[in-house]
């Protein structure tokens, strides 16, 4: 009975195009109305590499009060221990949210100043099935929308499945949760973290593994935005004489072209459909004072009449500079032009303060609104109620994000140039950091390739383009893991044994060339196991948890290689480390219980 247990968990792989991929451009020329010019820019020592980060510390001994007035922004507060800007005062008593699809209880409760969430499952009788408490080593979120948290499993990073949602002052499932059950394994990447704290120290290659300990600076600080420090304080510190009218050892952005001062902000305030890196780039090596586009590019589906763009997550950047204020100020509109990303006033403030911004470029008699239906709103003259109105967010609930839009009217439509903001170089893709008035470069053929390769699977008819793409690398031969990745993966799909033995070639050079994805280790030990070659493929499945040790699937995998060969001891080992990891994983529990069980 035992044995035939056992036989039942044959495992049987299954390839999945996940590869990333983006969109290409040819020399072109962005259409816009202000240049770029590189030849009158200070240029900012502290961008070359080698200067390294002292952290916002450093910046707060010559600058207290600035630095006193930003750690007070929602930048400043966007990540802590949980104690620190009593986000915990949030969790009174147990919260409870039930997940119905899975049949799992989720719960969020403090212990004095910690901060703890759980999970667990009944049975029909209401007896616990199993129980996992986890201490929240980071709160991720300044609170305005909401905020979340971080635990930490060894060098790994894992999203909390709880949030709280301002707003609505409740508890719920976190933003993503309410698609997939992902429960306390859902690892944070590097293109997340970079824009939630200050400087976090990511380890190799491997999805949501850090350093210890994982960040230097929590919060956004000075660096985010100024670029490193380490410079900057050498020369004040020893009084080194200016060269010049700006200290270009520090980048100063209201110094900076505007387009340049306007990148920092897309950097993380701009998403679109895709970003894509750059070859042999990381996003945790944008510098600020140059271009975005030196690091990953940001690229847009086309946007149609009958489908305009229409959340304003992570979309500041386009929604403003398709409003009518941009394009009358001749692009000279950016984002420090009303934001001074070192003060954030509170929400009586703001409508004075924001009035005072459109009243530099507009009068009061630009305003069609009667005078006295403004004096009547609270407060009185309130321009952004009207004209940069919060807006839900159809990604996120319970929250809500400003329309940059800048609208004269309510559901004003898009003007008409929203539907012409290709080029001729790249028709199906809108380039959203190209710098503007310049002539592109043709965009790297692998950054193309991760680009369709990303959206191909919300929008198929990019699949051409993705396969092209491949094509193009397999002939220059380009030594990089995801496209011999994507190579494999497309030899599996003819169904051959010629193919089968390609594949595995081209598994093997995706890991030879440093892939760390564990489906790059399934797939070619799935191979290697109906060569025969079962004791290869074991070896190739703990290669790979080594590197991931927190992927269920390649402990499922290992299992089924130990069956394979009746070694069912350590199929039991593995079997039960993985229902440690994954207490959640009700079916390992059950074919544990199964073959425990006395015999009849």
């Amino acid at each position: 009975m035992r044995k035939n247990i056992w036989t039942g968990l044959a495992y049987t792989s299954t390839v999945s195009l996940f590869v990333c991929a983006l969109a290409s451009s040819r020399s072109s020329t962005q259409k816009s109305g202000h240049a770029f010019p590189e030849r009158d820019m200070v240029h900012y020592r502290n961008t070359n590499a080698s200067v390294g980060y002292v952290g916002s510390g450093a910046c707060q001994q010559c600058h207290p009060e600035i630095y006193k007035e930003f750690k007070l922004t929602e930048m400043g507060r966007s990540m802590s221990v949980p104690d620190e800007q009593n986000q915990v005062q949030a969790v009174h008593g147990v919260i409870s949210v039930h997940q119905p699809k899975t049949n799992i209880y989720y719960q969020a409760y403090r212990k004095g100043t910690d901060f703890y969430q759980s999970e667990y499952q009944l049975d029909k009788g209401g007896e616990v099935i199993f129980r996992k408490d986890y201490k929240i080593d980071w709160v991720i979120g300044a609170g305005a929308n909401g905020f979340g948290g971080i635990v930490r499993r060894g060098k790994f990073l894992f999203e909390a499945p709880l949030s709280y949602y301002t707003q609505a002052n409740i508890w719920n499932l976190s933003p993503g949760y309410e698609f997939a059950e992902y429960g306390f394994n859902r690892s944070i990447p590097e293109d997340c973290i970079v824009c939630h704290s200050g400087q976090p120290q990511l380890t190799r290659n491997v999805d949501g593994e850090y350093k210890v300990p994982p960040f230097k600076e929590l919060a956004i600080g000075c660096e985010n935005c100024h670029g490193p420090g380490g410079l900057h304080v050498g020369e004040r510190r020893r009084a080194a004489p200016l060269n010049g009218d700006v200290d270009s050892s520090i980048v100063n952005p209201a110094k900076l072209p505007g387009w340049l001062a306007d990148n920092l902000c897309m950097s993380c305030h701009q998403g679109a459909d895709v970003r894509a890196l750059m070859p042999g780039k990381k996003f945790t090596d944008f510098r600020p004072g140059t271009p975005l586009s030196q690091i990953f590019a940001i690229f847009a589906v086309p946007f149609r009449r009958d489908n305009p763009p229409r959340d304003p997550l992570l979309q500041q950047f386009v929604q403003m500079s398709l409003s009518e204020c941009y394009f009358k100020s001749g692009g000279q509109l950016h984002c420090i032009s009303c934001h001074d990303p070192h003060i954030e006033p509170l929400a009586k403030e703001a409508p004075a303060l924001f009035r005072e911004k459109c009243l530099k470029c507009h009068t009061t008699k630009s305003c069609t609104l009667p005078q006295k239906a403004r004096v009547e709103t609270t407060p009185p003259d309130n321009c952004i109620e009207c004209h940069m109105p919060k807006q839900n967010l159809r990604d996120i609930s319970h929250s809500s994000l400003t329309n940059h839009r800048i609208p004269a009217r309510p559901n004003e439509p898009f003007p008409e140039r929203a539907f012409s903001m290709t080029t001729p170089g790249l028709p199906d893709l809108i380039y959203l950091n190209a710098a503007p008035g310049t002539k592109q470069k043709p965009v790297p053929t692998l950054t193309l390739f991760r680009a369709y390769g990303q959206l191909m699977g919300t929008h198929p008819e990019y699949r051409q383009k993705y396969e092209s793409r491949l094509d193009d690398l397999a002939k220059e031969k380009i030594q990089n893991p995801s496209v011999f990745s994507a190579l494999g993966q497309r030899e599996l799909e003819e169904h051959t044994i010629q193919a089968g033995g390609e594949a595995a070639r081209y598994f093997a050079q995706a890991i030879q060339a440093g892939s760390t994805n564990p489906y790059d280790f399934e797939l070619l030990a799935t191979l290697q196991a109906k060569a025969g070659k079962v004791q290869d493929a074991i070896a190739t499945v703990q290669h790979g948890l080594d590197l991931n040790p927190y992927s269920p699937r390649l402990y499922r995998v290992l299992t089924s290689f130990y069956v394979s060969i009746e070694n069912y001891d350590a199929a039991m080992i593995i079997l039960k480390k993985e229902l440690e990891l994954y207490p959640e994983d009700s079916n390992t529990r059950k074919i544990i219980e199964e073959i425990e069980q006395p015999s009849k």
